[in-house]
Formats: C-alpha cells, sequence, structure tokens
C-alpha cells in the first residue's frame, strides 16, 4: 500500500516548495493529496501562480487526523507560511502527526512561522529561510539546506526545494527510491 502525504497550500504559498515536492513524491509512488486552506481549490501562491489542490482541507474531514497521513509537507512563501500558521485545525494536524511520530516537513519560512509556535521544533535541530532562525527559541539552527532530525525535516528555501523532496522519499519510501528519483530529474551531483 503506497504512503500517504498531504501538501498544504496556502494562499501565498512558494511556487516550487510545493510543486517539487509534490512532483517528486508522486514520481516515487507516495500517494499525494493536495489540500488547499479557505472554501476555493484554486490557490494563488506567492508569484501568481494558481494551482487548483486536489480538495479543500475542509472537505477531507473523515481524512484529517494523524492516523490517516504517513507525512505532511508544509510549502513556505511568506503568505503562505502565515496562513498555514493562522489556521487552527492545520495546527492541529501538524502537531498531532509529529506526536505520533509521523512525518513532518516544513521549508523556507514554514519552520519558523509554523513549526516552531506549535512547539514542534523544541530541542531540535532545523533549518528555515535566511534569518528567520533568529524567531525560533529552544531548538539549534544550522546553515544546512535540509535538517532531517528524527520525523521532522526542514529545509531552505526554493533552491533546495530538490533536495528536501528527496529527504522527503528517502524517509517516507527508501533511500534506494531517493537516488532513482534525483537521477530521473537530473539532479545536480547525481550520477545519470
Amino acid at each position: 500500500m503506497p504512503k500517504k502525504a498531504i501538501v498544504f497550500l496556502a494562499e501565498g504559498f512558494e511556487e516550487v516548495e510545493a510543486v517539487t515536492p509534490i512532483d517528486y513524491l508522486r514520481r516515487a509512488g507516495v500517494d499525494v493529496t493536495t489540500a488547499a486552506l479557505g472554501a476555493s481549490r484554486t490557490v494563488k501562491g506567492a508569484h501568481g501562480m494558481e494551482i487548483n489542490a486536489d480538495a479543500a482541507f475542509a472537505e477531507l474531514a473523515k481524512k484529517a487526523d494523524a492516523g490517516f497521513w504517513d507525512a505532511v509537507i508544509l510549502p513556505g512563501g511568506g503568505g503562505g507560511s502565515k496562513n498555514l500558521a493562522a489556521s487552527k485545525e492545520t495546527g492541529e494536524l501538524v502537531r498531532a502527526m509529529a506526536a505520533s511520530g509521523k512525518l513532518v516537513a516544513a521549508i523556507c519560512a514554514s519552520p519558523a512561522v509554523v513549526l516552531a509556535p506549535l512547539g514542534i521544533l523544541k530541542g531540535r535541530k532545523f533549518t528555515c529561510y535566511p534569518g528567520m532562525e533568529k524567531e525560533v527559541s529552544g531548538a539549534s539552527w544550522s546553515s544546512d539546506p535540509v535538517v532531517t532530525d528524527g520525523n521532522i525535516i526542514t529545509s531552505r528555501g526554493a533552491g533546495t526545494a530538490g533536495a528536501f523532496a528527496l529527504a522527503v522519499i528517502g524517509k517516507l519510501v527508501s533511500e534506494a527510491e531517493g537516488k532513482k528519483i534525483a537521477g530521473q530529474v537530473v539532479m545536480p551531483g547525481q550520477d545519470c
């Protein structure tokens, strides 16, 4: 049975940070559901791109518990991260998934703006968009492009979205599958 991941799309999300993980995870055989916050399934990104999500998060009520999903992915973008953080339902799901050992992956501003206020980064190593680490206390910041600490994966920004997606695949599916996808997409530094 394939692993299941939910990717949240909130108004103002960083397009590359959402589309890259969605694409790479689907290539790896992960059942990815994109969930729009708000009533409309169409969500506008930080640079004007509109994406039609698979469902509005409210439509996923029966699947909106931590037991259904194997991973949650939170794209960044200043506005998108703030909108994710403002969603009580999103916060509840992310917190429950982290507590149950499910994979929680956040990129760009989302580690600082979404995960830190939920207490998920406390005592952990993390990374985020440069400068945002100043807003996080009780955690250890790293300048690495991607940081994995237990069931939490964080990454720095749009330029690290490919490595971020591969880290999620490596943890969720297998390292071998991550390497296979890296070769398919001709990821720099890979033998292709």
